[in-house]
């Protein structure tokens, strides 16, 4: 059906129709550039981007070429180029969004939210954070019910918010923050360049194992799935003077099964991993805290103020279509393809005498509903490395 709005003042309205149908004025040509670009093929191994053109010529197109490929138009392969074991971009999930390019695509105007905040004052969307409950309580992995949640530029920018609220006060000795290797090297990283009074990094979290006692407070990172190994780690150090931060950014069904829905103080994810978006730069905190939450709140805010809005409004229509239906398409999608890259990664390595893989128990997941293999070549498609 198409959108019908009745227009009173038609007179000095002149991009309407009087009690007729909208008519496209401003959003065509826009839209006219985004199809252009979209139709450009690259020979299949490379995209172009609307950032990346001259806007006013199309046809001085830029193509950016995939990992093994060169030219104008990327069709040119380079035989002796390398794998990258290190890191890489998660473009799995690309062939998902290409499928549904038009309930995924968004055209805003050119005064759209240029407020430093919502009209309620928040820097948050609150539609945008039932979205977020919502896919959680789809697939089973956190209890978000009287939880707190809080945006960041990314998983990255949420670290080190977490440490600075979960840091005791000045007075009192500097917070420890420890992780278990293989670890995110930016954990001890940012504790390291931020170079805080508030905490300091002391390395492996085994050190401290048993050396935790009323005159040492830690914050201990735990990432759970972890990478590379794929493990559902938990805390090593207990008490009450340790506080643990949930780094849960791979705990969705394509990367693992889902025994449970995670339900832990504080917990953390990214839209990377969900959605492949890892250009967004946006992630999320669940909190049970209300206190811990504020001072997260006011890291945020002193920072950044907040994540964009055009982000935030972005993330929205991603999570609109992966919640689409009974929300299962995208994550059926990404689970077999993880799952057919695994079969295949496997079959090489068995063929090496140089090289082994780690073997994996299946395990129920909650999700699908059946017991499962693990699909962990996360550390293949991603930033995550070892520490």
């Amino acid at each position: 059906m198409k959108l019908k709005f009745i227009i009173v003042l038609c007179a000095s309205i002149s991009t309407f129709v009087c009690m007729g149908e909208w008519e496209p004025t401003w959003s065509t040509r826009a839209a006219e550039e985004a199809e252009a670009v979209a139709a450009i093929p690259c020979s299949g191994h490379g995209r172009a981007y609307l950032d990346g053109l001259i806007l006013k010529d199309m046809n001085k197109s830029r193509c950016e070429c995939n990992s093994c490929y060169a030219g104008s138009d990327c069709s040119q392969f380079l035989s002796d180029c390398p794998a990258n074991a290190d890191g890489g971009d998660p473009y799995f999930m690309e062939p998902f969004w290409m499928q549904h390019a038009a309930s995924s695509a968004i055209l805003v105007s050119g005064w759209h939210r240029m407020s430093y905040s919502y009209s309620d004052g928040s820097v948050i969307s609150q539609l945008l954070v039932e979205y977020i409950k919502k896919v959680h309580g789809i697939v089973g992995n956190a209890i978000t019910e009287g939880k707190y949640i809080v945006f960041g530029s990314g998983s990255t920018q949420l670290l080190n918010a977490a440490v600075y609220a979960l840091s005791p006060d000045p007075s009192m000795s500097p917070a420890k923050v420890v992780a278990t290797a293989p670890y995110y090297p930016l954990y001890r990283e940012q504790t390291q360049f931020f170079n805080s009074r508030d905490f300091s990094y002391e390395g492996d979290t085994s050190l401290w194992k048993n050396n935790t006692n009323s005159s040492f407070r830690f914050i201990e990172f735990v990432t759970s799935p972890n990478n590379p190994d794929g493990k559902l780690n938990k805390g090593i150090l207990k008490g009450s003077d340790v506080k643990t931060i949930y780094d849960r950014a791979y705990y969705w069904p394509h990367f693992t099964a889902i025994p449970s829905p995670a339900d832990d103080d504080l917990m953390l994810f990214s839209i990377s991993k969900l959605t492949g978006h890892a250009g967004s730069r946006f992630g999320w905190a669940i909190i049970k805290d209300e206190a811990v939450y504020q001072k997260m709140m006011i890291y945020l805010r002193l920072s950044a103020m907040g994540v964009s809005r055009d982000v935030q409004l972005r993330v929205l229509k991603l999570l609109d279509v992966a919640t689409e239906g009974d929300g299962k398409e995208i994550f059926q999608f990404t689970y077999s393809t993880m799952r057919d890259r695994w079969i295949r990664l496997k079959q090489i390595i068995y063929k090496s005498k140089r090289f082994s893989l780690q073997k994996l128990s299946p395990q129920y997941c909650t999700f699908f509903k059946r017991v499962r293999d693990p699909s962990p070549d996360n550390n293949l498609v991603s930033q995550r490395t070892l520490g």
